[in-house]
């Protein structure tokens, strides 16, 4: 995990893992720079996204999933942070089953009400992607891993209570975006055995 070094040759297993989660983070870019996209357009070009509960509720789910897939297929050499990273995604989980049953079957309702208090519930992903940008950032020093893990949780905190306007909020969801895309760049195209390390170092 995190080594240059080509230590021992890769299995079949190592390869497919390393692929889901670097899909995993190349999906949750996607998704949230797309997202990022209709918010500026909304905020700045006057643009009225007419996007359903249903389009929200999908785009969530597949957000969701895909921090799924990095954080179950991350490699860490230390077995202890890769349980305490499940159950921080668990929660986050809990979270997303919140918005569902807060907004009624629509998700969006609680992220955009005013004050958007519901957008609290997004942290703990937030956390898991952060999570998984920072471990980045300390293996292969791609520094906006280690922005990346402090803006988005600071960011929604702020959200949520109302203290950013919409302009501010939408500038400031396009400045993850464009940190992310950056980050998904820098990261997907690495060889594979650089996720992989040492085998012999793995700790239960």
């Amino acid at each position: 995990m995190g080594e240059k070094t080509y230590f021992q040759p890769l299995t079949k297993e190592d390869k497919i893992t390393v692929v889901l989660y670097r899909v995993g983070i190349f999906l949750s870019t996607v998704i949230i720079s797309v997202t990022a996209v209709l918010g500026a357009m909304t905020v700045f070009g006057n643009y009225q996204a007419n996007v359903s509960s249903l389009t929200v509720g999908i785009l969530l789910l597949v957000l969701y999933f895909s921090v799924g897939l990095s954080v179950f297929f991350i490699h860490l050499y230390v077995g202890k942070f890769h349980r305490i990273l499940k159950r921080i995604y668990y929660a986050a989980i809990a979270g997303l089953i919140a918005l569902f049953l807060i907004g009624k079957g629509n998700p969006g309702a609680p992220l955009f009400g005013v004050p958007p208090h519901g957008s609290l519930l997004l942290i703990p992903l937030s956390l898991c992607l952060g999570f998984i940008a920072a471990k980045e950032a300390f293996c292969f020093q791609l520094i906006e891993g280690y922005i990346l893990a402090a803006l988005m949780p600071s960011f929604i905190v702020f959200y949520a209570l109302g203290a950013l306007d919409q302009r501010s909020a939408a500038l400031g969801f396009a400045i993850i975006a464009l940190l992310l895309v950056l980050f998904m760049v820098r990261k997907i195209f690495m060889p594979i055995q650089y996720d992989i390390g040492d085998k012999s170092a793995y700790q239960p």
